[in-house]
């Protein structure tokens, strides 16, 4: 083997395919454009969710629904999640910065304590919102629910 004499590899080079160079070469004369019509012109481009003039389904369809600006999202937080954090961990305090730490949440999210499994430490909790259970949960193992 010489560099005079490498090529590439069978089938793994295409030639281009020149268009529009006469009609013995096999893609002159509609230069693969098929015959007429909207789509053969230059400058064709079709909009999106153009359907041929036909109604669109975008405009058949009704609107439907009700999206409420004002609604809060939260990411939910069992309190057996915790309990197994502060067991891990050793910590007494856990706040939506250390949720973020962990992995638990993301940055901006906003959390709420939910009541799910039990808990043992008397731990301080600092969430955006908590569920009755949870905090009687968390209360009745000593410790303190702080709304952030």
């Amino acid at each position: 083997m010489e560099l005079s004499n490498l090529k590439p590899a069978e089938g793994s080079v295409k030639k281009t395919k020149r268009i529009g160079r006469g009609i013995g070469s096999g893609h002159g004369r509609t230069s693969t454009r098929g015959h007429k019509g909207q789509k053969s012109r230059s400058g064709y481009s079709r909009r999106v969710g153009f359907e041929g003039g036909q109604m669109p389904i975008h405009r058949r369809l009704p609107k439907f629904g009700f999206n409420n600006v004002n609604r809060v999202e939260y990411k939910a937080v069992n309190v057996s999640t915790i309990q197994t954090l502060a067991t891990a961990n050793s910590i007494n305090e856990i706040d939506a910065n250390y949720l973020w730490t962990v992995g638990i949440i993301s940055k901006n999210d906003k959390v709420k304590i939910l009541g799910q499994g039990e808990i043992t430490s008397a731990l301080t909790v600092k969430a955006h919102a908590f569920s009755k259970t949870a905090e009687e949960a968390i209360v009745k193992a000593g410790g303190k629910v702080e709304k952030i």
